[in-house]
């Protein structure tokens, strides 16, 4: 059958190469549903709440600020070896249209568990709107899609295998979620070591998470305790954040850029 060829472009030539790093990294993935009935009431009484990406980034990190495996990957130069980060890093899958065309590409945020919540929420939500040239993180992934092949393939086979440049291209846990366009599960991948996934809030006040992880930092036992901690920590720190603001009031407004 006679097709048409159409030119790959650049934000999709981005996905291609993430594709391509992630196939062998080992995924096992946990789905739990979390009772979150009191981040939820306290999510309702806030006039403008922030969004449930930067609830779930915070949140995540807040349980990896106790569990170091949470922000630990594996690294393969110069030799196989256990990298362990001082802080998370979280890389927040946005998506936009440009040009027309669906794409999505990876906010970093440093340190979530020390910002507040209306600092993360600000930084995604300029990740969204603002110009893709104004976004540093954007920026630096363009400039790399746009090298010639073999360079290409050499720089992402660099920052794969050693645990520096993992840490920084890659951070340690990647979230993600369709939850905006109906939900369902999400099985992402990524270059590691952790992908988490979230749906819509259920009738029974319960959110789907799903947690993928590098199966050769850790086993299923780490995760379900995580899951556990997680649903704790969104439930208290992260709802007791929200009442802070009020009834009546907003998140300030903070311009918080990815460093």
């Amino acid at each position: 059958m006679r097709g048409t060829v159409r030119k790959i472009s650049i934000l999709r030539r981005f996905i291609i190469d993430l594709m391509r790093a992630s196939v062998g990294v080992p995924f096992v993935s946990l789905c739990r549903p979390l009772n979150v009935r009191q981040l939820l009431e306290a999510r309702a009484a806030t006039l403008r709440p922030p969004g449930w990406a930067a609830i779930f980034v915070k949140a995540f990190c807040l349980v990896a600020k106790d569990e170091p495996v949470l922000r630990t990957l594996y690294a393969q130069w110069p030799w196989p070896q256990f990298y362990e980060l001082p802080r998370s890093v979280a890389m927040v899958a946005i998506a936009r249209v440009e040009d027309g065309e669906d794409c999505v590409l990876p906010e970093r945020v440093a340190a979530a568990d020390e910002l507040p919540l209306g600092a993360i929420d600000a930084q995604i939500r300029r990740a969204k709107e603002a110009p893709i040239e104004e976004i540093p993180s954007f920026r630096r992934i363009l400039k790399a899609t746009r090298l010639p092949l073999p360079l290409r393939r050499l720089s992402w086979l660099v920052a794969r295998k050693i645990g520096r440049l993992h840490a920084n291209n890659f951070g340690s846990v990647t979230v993600t979620s369709v939850a905006a366009y109906g939900g369902g599960e999400l099985h992402a991948i990524s270059p590691g070591p952790f992908v988490l996934s979230y749906g819509r809030a259920g009738p029974d006040q319960t959110i789907d998470v799903v947690i993928r992880w590098d199966h050769r930092v850790c086993d299923a036992a780490l995760i379900a305790r995580a899951l556990s901690r997680l649903e704790q920590v969104l439930n208290t720190e992260i709802s007791a954040e929200l009442r802070k603001f009020g009834p009546h009031a907003e998140p300030k407004t903070v311009r918080a850029v990815a460093t």
